[in-house]
């Protein structure tokens, strides 16, 4: 994509009412109006909050939110022009359950009270292979803890991936934590009983790993 065309979307997002891109000094500062308030001041209803961790271009918050209206869906990413593509679909749609939000994942307690959360999505984050890379895998203990202070008690978290070193480790981690692991697959194309936003709803990345015939895992767990 080239810089004008990042320019262009960046400044398109700041005319989307869907988009909210609070700065870092904000979150840190407890300033963010929206943590602990998201279905009273953007939703206006009390259905369950789903997130999409590194949503991408939206794919699966649009998807999720037209099969499910009665849940209130919103995309991270810190990489605002390519969720542009996910926040016009649903502004020329009149899709209203779903908001983007720009922000760093590791902020993600700033931006959320604890129990808010109900469900998180993981779509093909990077695996983050090398040592030096681990504290930013987005499984990892020190994500997991985030993860679990937003989370209701009962909240499930999904992962889907064409890495199977991501989900090898990720099930070894869950399992050596005691975390309770509800489903795991290691090709949800090749296998019977995948729940049908599993399989049917597919990202950007997902379709080129399809291509490719790399098999794409899955797990469900609760924490």
């Amino acid at each position: 994509m080239g810089s004008k065309n990042k320019l262009k979307r960046f400044k398109e997002n700041e005319t989307f009412t869907n988009v909210l891109q609070p700065k870092r000094d904000e979150l840190l500062s407890e300033q963010f109006p929206f943590k602990g308030k998201w279905n009273e001041l953007y939703f206006k209803n009390n259905n369950p909050i789903v997130l999409e961790l590194g949503c991408g271009k939206g794919e699966y918050s649009v998807g999720l939110a037209k099969r499910y209206p009665n849940k209130n869906f919103i995309g991270i990413d810190i990489k605002g022009a390519r969720f542009w593509r996910g926040a016009k679909t649903t502004i020329e749609e009149n899709i209203e359950n779903v908001a983007f939000l720009r922000t760093q994942i590791e902020l993600i307690e700033h931006c959320f009270a604890q129990g808010e959360v109900s469900e998180i999505w993981i779509t093909f984050p990077d695996p983050q292979i090398k040592y030096k890379r681990t504290k930013h895998r987005l499984t990892n203990t020190e994500f997991l803890n985030r993860y679990k202070n937003i989370l209701a008690t009962d909240g499930y978290i999904h992962l889907k991936t064409d890495s199977e070193f991501m989900h090898g480790y990720t099930l070894g981690l869950l399992h050596g934590l005691g975390y309770n692991v509800l489903d795991a697959n290691h090709n949800i194309y090749n296998s019977d009983g995948v729940p049908s936003e599993v399989t049917e709803i597919q990202t950007f990345y997902e379709k080129f790993y399809l291509e490719q015939n790399k098999p794409i895992t899955y797990i469900k767990f609760q924490i």
